[in-house]
């Protein structure tokens, strides 16, 4: 049965062929589509369920004073706090964007274990104030060196900030940023109360850690409650959710994403189910014979969804295959705006699974057919 339908499968070397290549082309499409959505919730499903966010209520645009500092390390069950601004600096030019974030340098970055860094890095990362901390990938796209100068030309915080590369952090996940740049808060508020007093000793947002996952949510209205009916109102959210804050910015794009990535798949379905109701009309005379040769229903039908399962898995994993190369041939004025743009193993499964199901259903139809053929009428039509 095997060698039948292996026969049968290259029976027309073109046409297999052009429905393995499409069947290729759109397991491929399908791959990198949903390759874009995972990096875009790749913050959400990095996010630690013990990590806090603690933000101004109004705005993520509205500071915070660096004076709730204490009362947040006295909250019950809080662990460490750190705190951080976003800095909009332009580096060289506006082209080569990457995150940027002015921190307390080092307990915001020991408050993310995934970020991995040599200790004599870290130790000469503290002592220098000016001193910053890059992802891998960030220092491997600008070919930054330890001691390297970076050079930000502030937007928001106006003034030219000349930082000194200390440390270059890996990720511990495959999910983890490398993209992004630390540099120390305390070097930011230095310039500000020269140049922009209004905006110093305050930060974005405060960085709570927790003991355990259980505590987020009490802790979480202990600290807004402590701050309520204050000048500046405090949101205090887990990781994950001020993450997907971001991310529901472009929902609309990714719905948009997803539809076409079925579309896609779709499509590929109506072709391959073509192909095999097509392969099936030809050899309804041959179905017959099969049948007076003693061959039951069953057989049929698993001649004829061995042949769909068989173009649609080749297909498929040539597509899979193709997507790893495909991913890195993206723009990288593309990849740049994603921490993590990787193949994940949840992208090659569904995938797989996905080649699998256009297999089976598209041989449905012309199996069903084909096991209920009559002997004497398909043998009229061949005569």
């Amino acid at each position: 049965m095997l060698n039948l339908t292996w026969r049968n499968t290259l029976r027309h070397p073109l046409r297999a062929s052009l429905t393995i290549l499409g069947m290729a082309v759109a397991v491929l499409a399908f791959c990198l589509l949903r390759t874009v959505v995972a990096a875009w919730y790749a913050g959400v499903d990095a996010s630690s369920p013990v990590r806090l966010v603690t933000r101004n209520a109004v705005s993520l645009m509205s500071p915070l004073p660096l004076a709730y500092l204490p009362k947040l390390q006295a909250a019950p069950g809080v662990a460490r706090v750190a705190y951080a601004y976003w800095f909009e600096g332009v580096y060289i030019d506006k082209r080569h964007f990457f995150p940027q974030f002015a921190a307390s340098l080092p307990g915001y970055l020991d408050a993310y274990p995934e970020y991995l860094m040599p200790e004599d890095q870290k130790l000469a990362l503290v002592k220098d104030r000016r001193g910053a901390a890059a992802g891998r990938k960030l220092a491997a796209r600008f070919g930054w060196r330890l001691g390297d100068a970076i050079v930000l030309k502030g937007t928001y915080f106006q003034g030219e900030y000349r930082l000194v590369l200390r440390a270059i952090y890996t990720g511990r996940d495959l999910s983890a940023d490398e993209t992004q740049l630390f540099f120390h808060w305390d070097y930011l508020n230095e310039t500000l109360k020269k140049t922009a007093p209004d905006l110093a000793d305050k930060v974005g947002w405060f960085l709570v850690q927790v003991a355990r996952p259980d505590q987020a949510g009490p802790v979480s209205g202990i600290i807004d409650a402590a701050f309520k009916n204050s000048l500046a109102e405090t949101l205090t959210e887990t990781e994950a959710a001020f993450q997907m804050s971001f991310v529901e910015m472009t929902s609309a794009i990714l719905v948009a994403i997803q539809v076409v990535s079925w579309m896609v798949i779709g499509v590929i379905l109506g072709v391959l189910a073509n192909t095999m109701a097509m392969n099936a009309r030809e050899r309804l005379g041959e179905y017959a014979a099969l049948k007076t040769m003693g061959f039951k229903p069953r057989h049929l039908v698993g001649l004829i969804m061995g042949e769909s399962l068989s173009l649609a898995l080749v297909g498929g994993t040539l597509g899979l295959a193709l997507t790893f190369p495909a991913v890195q041939l993206f723009p990288h004025s593309v990849r740049q705006y994603f921490g993590a743009f990787e193949v994940t193993p949840l992208t090659m499964g569904l995938g797989l699974g996905v080649a699998l199901a256009v297999g089976v259903l598209a041989g449905i139809i012309p199996a069903w057919q084909a096991s209920r053929v009559q002997i004497a009428a398909a043998l009229r039509k061949v005569g």
